[in-house]
């Protein structure tokens, strides 16, 4: 039995074998010249075969996320597998003696070519998308998988770390625990784990290498251990936290139905945070006030382009209507910093998360920024729906996106569909220049939400994502406490209300401070709602104080 020992991020423990996402390298071109015309043959059958496999899961993916119009893209690219033109090209290259990588290129800019020179933006488009589909023969020629990451049975999935690209594609049904050697609390892989209510342990170093693939383990959440080859005695200590675990489950089930309130009864909404559709339903398992943040940029993580108004429309009409007149707070698209996504082609920066990301990028690039309020608007017919404007630093930001949402607005009026005008439009306080711009936006905003995360990172120059840098990524802090009250404070003296949608809203020790500071909502992971809520109604207002805010 060997102990190995890094932080847990999300509670919890589970048993079962271990496995590694191997992530794939950039698909290179091979050589050409001097090859097996029927081996390279047959090595292109098998990955056209495999490419199609993926491709078919990806749709069935994209339709539970947002109906078949969802599922389009990855069905076109299906279809141009048997492109009779690049097929042609790409056999008779390879009945000269060229490797199948280099006919599957050659193939794909021969097409490629032909159809970028008609002058047809559609025709365009279509050779963006050969490319995409030579891109994923290559891939798999050179014996890399994309990351669907679908398991034969449950796992404990373990990793360096995972991107947001990766997790959006993960089989999310079969993973009982998560294990990376590094990452941090507010990775998004640890974020994950929260929103799924499964066990995590970051921070395992290079002992977690490849070479334990498959071995039997039992994670701990809770102590930060990964045993392998787990004896007796931690076995039957994995029973006991398991049966704890059950017993505390039964206490929060009790919770369902019940207010969120303080013993004296003052009000704290408790709200989810989501990444997909797919996450409502643990939002309804949990009881959930609402949504205070849906991260609509998944929608484009998990997309080969950019996503067209009407898939995005039917994914925020699904989760509106889901909630049942339940206030919906979506987040307008986040990119950039540790969100990239290849088909925005975002020039690289020694500091991204300085750079071109979030508002930013929409203000950049207007007609992508009005297809998702298009989109959003829409979808305000459906349900109690709110749009939420990341990383706004300055007044002349939040003034530019209204007018983008009047335009969005008038278009939709003048083409006779409908909206709500009166859909709130509320502003992420996540930097210290909010912060103290804070009364300024307050008098434009119809409300504020605090990103905990990136307010931490910004005000204490501490990288979020970097393990090393753990001990100094300390969210209590009391400079980030003191801008919490600043904002606060210019909330509701501008009279709107301020919630807090960042991992800091989950940590019940914080609760009597939070509501010193008059928060009005909190928004976690589903998983934690319940808890909360069991230790808010043992709180009395008259016991909260700032004391934290002075050490």
């Amino acid at each position: 039995m060997t102990v190995l020992q890094g932080h847990g991020v999300s509670q919890g423990a589970a048993h079962g074998p271990l496995y590694f996402f191997r992530r794939s390298a950039s698909p290179q071109e091979a050589a050409h010249g001097g090859c097996d015309p029927e081996e390279e043959g047959k090595r292109l059958a098998c990955a056209r075969d495999a490419a199609a496999q993926e491709l078919l899961e990806l749709a069935g993916t994209a339709e539970a996320a947002a109906g078949k119009s969802g599922a389009a893209l990855f069905e076109a690219h299906a279809m141009l597998l048997e492109d009779e033109d690049a097929v042609a090209t790409a056999d008779a290259l390879i009945a000269q003696g060229h490797s199948a990588e280099y006919a599957v290129a050659q193939a794909a800019k021969t097409v490629s070519a032909l159809l970028s020179n008609t002058g047809s933006p559609e025709l365009l488009a279509r050779a963006a998308d050969v490319q995409d589909v030579a891109d994923r023969l290559q891939r798999l020629l050179s014996g890399a998988r994309e990351a669907l990451l679908s398991f034969p049975h449950p796992v404990i999935l373990c990793a360096e770390d995972l991107s947001p690209s990766e997790t959006i594609r993960l089989d999310k049904r079969r993973i009982l625990a998560i294990a990376t050697r590094g990452g941090s609390a507010s990775s998004h892989t640890a974020i994950l784990a929260r929103t799924l209510g499964i066990p995590a342990v970051c921070g395992l170093g290079g002992a977690l290498d490849e070479s334990l693939h498959g071995r039997e383990a039992v994670l701990s959440g809770d102590t930060g251990q990964l045993i392998l080859d787990p004896d007796q005695a931690a076995m039957r200590i994995l029973e006991e936290s398991l049966a704890r675990r059950a017993s505390h489950q039964a206490k929060y089930r009790s919770m369902i139905g019940l207010d969120d309130r303080t013993l004296d009864g003052r009000p704290l909404p408790i709200c989810c945070n989501i990444a997909s559709p797919e996450d409502v339903s643990a939002v309804l398992h949990n009881d959930g006030r609402g949504i205070g943040l849906f991260r609509s940029e998944f929608l484009y993580l998990a997309s080969q382009d950019y996503p067209q108004e009407d898939v995005q429309f039917h994914a925020y009409r699904q989760v509106a209507a889901a909630m049942d007149g339940k206030r919906v707070v979506i987040r307008t698209l986040d990119i950039g910093a540790d969100k990239q996504i290849d088909y925005f082609h975002l020039h690289p920066e020694e500091n991204p998360a300085l750079g071109m990301r979030a508002v930013r990028l929409c203000l950049a690039q207007p007609q992508m920024f009005n297809t998702q309020l298009r989109a959003l608007y829409r979808a305000s017919a459906y349900g109690n729906l709110a749009i939420l404007l990341p990383m706004i630093t300055s007044v002349w930001e939040l003034q530019a996106c209204r007018q983008a949402c009047r335009r969005a607005m008038e278009e939709l009026a003048e083409q006779g569909i409908p909206f709500n005008p009166d859909t709130q439009l509320g502003v992420t306080i996540e930097t210290p220049a909010a912060v103290m711009m804070a009364p300024e936006l307050a008098r434009e905003a119809d409300f504020f939400s605090v990103g905990t995360n990136d307010l931490t990172q910004y005000t204490l120059a501490c990288d979020r994502q970097c393990a090393g840098l753990e001990p100094y990524f300390n969210p209590r802090h009391p400079a980030v406490l003191r801008q919490l009250k600043l904002a606060a404070d210019a909330a509701h003296q501008a009279g709107i209300p301020i919630g807090i949608c960042g991992e800091l809203a989950a940590d019940p020790d914080l609760l009597p401070t939070f509501l010193a500071l008059g928060i009005d909502e909190l928004s976690v992971a589903p998983s934690s709602v319940l808890p909360l809520r069991a230790a808010l109604r043992e709180i009395n207002t008259a016991d909260c104080d700032l004391r934290l805010l002075a050490e």
